[in-house]
């Protein structure tokens, strides 16, 4: 006798609600001072309970604000898996960052060519996106490799406080007229970092880059100051070209240290990429780009620190016992709910269905919150 299906034949829904959070405190708090009836009716008539998704408990330094990335990976997992910064963290500890092939590859070759090593990414403390320790210890890669290091700064005002730029160019200066070195260019992440195929955000970062065309100024922080008197905050800040900076030329190398793949992969693309549509580059030659993690298999560009690969997630849980599934996002968050909530994996299970709705075309979305 055939054995009695113990699940419904029904839908079963999980509801992700990103960057929710559950904090009794009023103070700046958009869920507790929004009207809410049906979420508040789920709680008070419903058994539930609370996860901690931040620090040790997702895989992040103690203390360490979880994110999207982070959060999807964890739930569709069911594990810890040390993140990217930490295993990154932990091998500037070791030592071993300074021995890591890929990093190593880089730096002999710019030595070979006597060119500068153009190092681009988000600068930042924020732990979400990079982590200004990891460029620290590029630049000092850079130093004992005898190699020029040009810092392409990216401003961030997301993940960190808004005018909080200005604050990191007294160490990194520092650290950079020790090896040698400048910052090459200043970028708010709003055009270094899209990932929802604005392309015209993208091509004015790769244009500061490729074809110096932003802003002059004689140091960053005039260029950052200049910005800020004209009610600019970080995210937002225009590319500025700095004395020292040299166009990325065909043979050069170019390390890209953020180490969450979303954002920098169409830059990195746009960059690195024989095949690329996204907007007419002219006659540039693409170059090697070194990323720190995986952007995009398809990139084939050397990696610093290879992807982990967990061998179940609940995704393949869900298809190895029959069931279909459907997976639906926003472009914004597609990734999120595909990719990462898969254990890292693009292609889909059996049985999974992905839709993705596009997000709003607007510039920020307070400007379309529903």
């Amino acid at each position: 006798m055939a054995e009695k299906r113990s699940v419904p034949r029904r839908p079963t829904v999980l509801v992700i609600l990103d960057g929710f959070g559950v904090n009794p405190s009023r103070i700046n708090n958009a869920v507790v001072e929004a009207n809410t009836p049906r979420l508040d009716e789920y709680f008070s008539k419903n058994t539930h309970i609370t996860l901690d998704a931040s620090g040790k408990s997702v895989g992040l330094p103690s203390g360490q604000m979880g994110n999207s990335e982070v959060g999807h990976l964890t739930l569709g997992c069911g594990t810890v898996l040390k993140q990217d910064l930490v295993r990154i963290d932990d091998s500037i500890e070791s030592g071993e960052f300074f021995k890591n092939a890929a990093l190593v590859a880089a730096m002999e070759d710019s030595v070979k060519r006597d060119r500068p090593m153009h190092l681009i990414g988000l600068v930042s403390d924020g732990g979400v996106h990079s982590h200004t320790k990891h460029l620290c210890a590029l630049i000092k890669m850079c130093a004992d490799n005898k190699v020029k290091p040009l810092v392409h700064m990216i401003t961030d005002g997301r993940d960190t406080a808004p005018m909080a730029a200005i604050g990191y160019l007294k160490n990194l200066e520092d650290v950079l007229d020790d090896a040698g070195g400048a910052i090459a260019t200043v970028c708010g992440r709003y055009y270094a970092m899209d990932r929802d195929n604005r392309w015209e955000r993208t091509e004015i970062a790769w244009r500061a880059l490729a074809n110096h065309e932003g802003e002059l100024h004689e140091a960053a922080q005039y260029a950052i100051e200049s910005s800020y008197n004209n009610k600019i905050t970080d995210e937002f800040i225009m590319p500025c070209i700095l004395p020292e900076a040299e166009k990325i030329e065909e043979d050069d190398n170019i390390i890209f240290f953020n180490f969450r793949n979303d954002r920098p992969r169409q830059l990195s693309a746009a960059l690195s990429q024989p095949d690329f549509m996204g907007f007419d580059r002219g006659d540039y030659e693409p170059v090697t780009v070194t990323c720190l993690t995986e952007y995009d298999p398809q990139f084939l560009l050397p990696i610093a620190f290879a992807p982990q690969r967990p061998t179940t997630t609940l995704a393949s849980v869900v298809s190895r016992a029959g069931f279909k599934q459907f997976h639906c996002s926003e472009t914004e968050k597609y990734a999120h709910v595909t990719f990462f909530f898969n254990g890292g994996r693009e292609e889909k299970w059996a049985g999974e269905e992905r839709v993705m709705i596009p997000s709003p075309q607007v510039a920020t979305y307070d400007e379309c919150p529903e």
